[in-house]
């Protein structure tokens, strides 16, 4: 564990920074859409699925874009490039104030999504994985922690920013506070130092023997792995509490069940920083998918009642967490920390595709099926998601998995 001065003077800063950024950037483009949404449609006259089918097209250009993103932060650092993404969150928050016209919509929150793009956990992740190399895996854990929180501030601010001056007004604010505070944090005080390559003789970077190409079958298995993932956070926040809520479970109750996943989330993250940090990070996702097919099959066995529902909002909240840290560490013991930020771009591609597809297509089976069968789609992706990591395997040398 570094010294506390490490977190205002040396490389550490970059933690101390994201994790003030990323409170702020999912605070502002991530959360507030399920509680904005309904009143941008009631405002314009629109239904609240096309309004929220704009946040989905965000997150499908976010998943387009996410493979540039990544390699000009491995070319120019974050320092570079995150402060250009505050800057375009902070003309798209605006725009949508003015974006009258259903395209004119359309079209800011194609920008948003690059914004996210360049803001959220994959390119703070190649931030993080530029300046420490095969470090990063304790600066990203650290920085998941603080991630945690964005939720908890978010909601509740954005909640008293609706209800004081209005969505229009919120917006406002949220882009005065990417243009005042973000994007300077990003531009001066993100550390500008690299970390160093080991260099053969014959003047190439070294490879290591633990660590496999970004390409192939092991690649492909990590982006399955995390394509398959992102439809089970992503579809079960659109839905699982109003799925509880349709089970009898009164509505004060559902939200209190709601309240439990960000604590949990943390706390397995807490528990992975001092208690399992040498375990490698394979083993750690497949730990936490298990966990997460485990709540499955206890919600599928036994229905959901009271205690199901709550026992299952811990478990997946602490299987979440694990798998944030998984997002970041992954790639960096699978295929090095050389080029990380491009590898990490392009595993966000299908993450975010995922994302976006997730709500809209399990909106599509609840009203066309049922409830049940939407949990067991969502565990069949849980499976799928669990049999990939199964599956990858690296190359033969010492601590191989």
């Amino acid at each position: 564990m570094p010294q506390p001065r490490e977190f205002l003077f040396g490389r550490w800063r970059a933690v101390s920074v994201l994790g003030v950024t990323q409170i702020i950037t999912w605070g502002v483009l991530f959360y507030p859409p399920v509680l904005t949404m309904p009143l941008i449609a009631a405002d314009r006259g629109w239904s609240i699925s096309f309004a929220m089918g704009g946040f989905s097209l965000a997150l499908f250009v976010g998943g387009l874009v996410a493979p540039r993103v990544g390699a000009l932060i491995d070319r120019y650092g974050g320092h570079v490039v995150m402060p250009f993404g505050s800057l375009i969150a902070a003309i798209g928050v605006v725009a949508l104030t003015y974006a009258a016209h259903p395209a004119a919509y359309l079209a800011v929150w194609m920008l948003l999504g690059v914004a996210m793009a360049a803001q959220l956990y994959d390119a703070a992740f190649a931030t993080l994985g530029r300046i420490f190399g095969a470090a990063a895996r304790q600066p990203i854990t650290i920085l998941t922690l603080a991630g945690g929180f964005a939720s908890t501030v978010g909601w509740p601010a954005a909640r008293i920013l609706l209800d004081t001056v209005g969505w229009r007004g919120t917006y406002l604010a949220y882009a005065a506070i990417l243009v005042l505070v973000a994007a300077p944090l990003h531009a001066f005080a993100l550390p500008r130092v690299r970390a160093i390559t080991e260099i053969r003789p014959d003047g190439k970077a070294e490879a290591s023997s633990t660590i496999v190409p970004a390409s192939g079958l092991t690649f492909i298995l990590v982006a399955t792995a995390f394509g398959a993932y992102a439809f089970v956070p992503s579809g079960l926040s659109a839905h699982l509490l109003a799925i509880f809520g349709r089970a009898g479970i009164d509505a004060a109750t559902v939200v209190t069940i709601g309240a439990l996943f960000g604590p949990s989330q943390v706390a397995a993250r807490l528990c992975e920083f001092f208690f399992a940090r040498n375990l490698h990070p394979l083993m750690m996702v497949r730990g936490a998918v298990t966990l997460l097919v485990c709540a499955f099959a206890m919600l599928i066995a036994f229905g959901v009642s009271l205690p199901t529902a709550t026992a299952f909002a811990i478990m997946f909240g602490m299987a979440n967490g694990l798998f944030t840290i998984g997002r970041g560490t992954v790639p960096l013991v699978l295929f090095g920390p050389n080029g990380y930020g491009r590898v990490v771009g392009r595993l966000a591609g299908p993450w975010l595709l995922m994302q976006s597809v997730a709500p809209l297509a399990l909106a599509f089976v609840i009203e066309r099926t049922s409830d049940a069968t939407a949990v067991v789609v969502v565990a069949g992706f849980a499976i799928l998601t669990l049999l990939c990591l199964l599956t990858i395997r690296r190359p033969a040398s010492p601590g191989s998995v």
